[in-house]
């Protein structure tokens, strides 16, 4: 049997949520920078923890949002190299 799971994708508040029960973190200077990611660009509640959660025992919660900027980030670039690629075939 084939069913469709449809997942909702991360808010802020959602965000915050996470990065406390993950992290232990309430607030960082990177918030700012993810709030406004996170309203440009669509990503599962799933794929944010998995950027939360540390890999190792050095990284820290700087590091786990470093990692989930740059995977906020990766759509627009790929959307602007595609862009830029479509521009060149015109």
């Amino acid at each position: 049997m084939d069913r469709h799971i449809e997942l909702s994708y991360s808010g802020y508040e959602a965000f915050k949520v996470l990065a406390k029960n993950y992290l232990d973190v309430e607030s960082h200077s990177l918030f700012p920078i993810i709030e406004k990611l996170l309203g440009e660009t669509h990503m599962t509640l799933a794929d944010v923890a998995e950027n939360l959660t540390p890999k190792s025992n050095h990284e820290d919660s700087e590091s786990c949002f470093q990692s989930l900027i740059k995977s906020l980030e990766e759509p627009k670039k790929k959307e602007e190299e595609m862009k830029k690629w479509n521009e060149q075939l015109a």
